[in-house]
């Protein structure tokens, strides 16, 4: 589980002094830590897991287009190290061009035609690439490729 990953990786960056690790670290611990209080078991699952990652990293990434909008580049800067802290114990991001595949495929075996069909393909879709590629990606690779 990635609970005793992250706990181990706290106790190093307390030894290294690594401010910005053990912030990061300390937000994923503590919304583990929620997300299994509110459903009162012991263990949550892999997936799970995944998406408590997934949005700790939107919600950092929205602050930190927040911040450099307003002019906090301080600020941005901290929740940009946040965010590659979390995404080292995400699995790796499929790029554009194979999101694009992948959906391609989605939507061949689907039978999908028309936006009309887009619900469909991207319930598929999210299942199929859930942790591998944003949602914004794919929805928007989705309506390109139904228009």
């Amino acid at each position: 589980m990635i609970s005793t990953i992250i706990d181990q990786k706290i106790k190093e960056a307390m030894l290294a002094k690594d401010q910005a690790k053990l912030r990061g670290l300390r937000a994923i611990k503590a919304a583990l830590l929620l997300a299994r209080t509110e459903k009162g078991s012991e263990e949550i699952n892999e997936e799970a897991e995944l998406k408590i990652l997934q949005r700790l990293v939107k919600q950092r990434k929205e602050s930190s287009d927040i911040y450099t909008q307003q002019g906090r580049q301080d600020l941005a800067i901290i929740e940009e190290e946040e965010i590659a802290v979390i995404t080292e114990f995400m699995p790796k991001q499929l790029d554009r061009e194979e999101v694009a595949a992948k959906i391609a495929g989605i939507i061949a075996t689907s039978g999908a035609t028309s936006v009309k069909d887009m619900g469909k393909v991207m319930g598929l879709a999210n299942k199929e690439l859930a942790g591998k590629a944003d949602g914004k990606l794919i929805a928007e690779l989705v309506k390109a490729q139904l228009a």
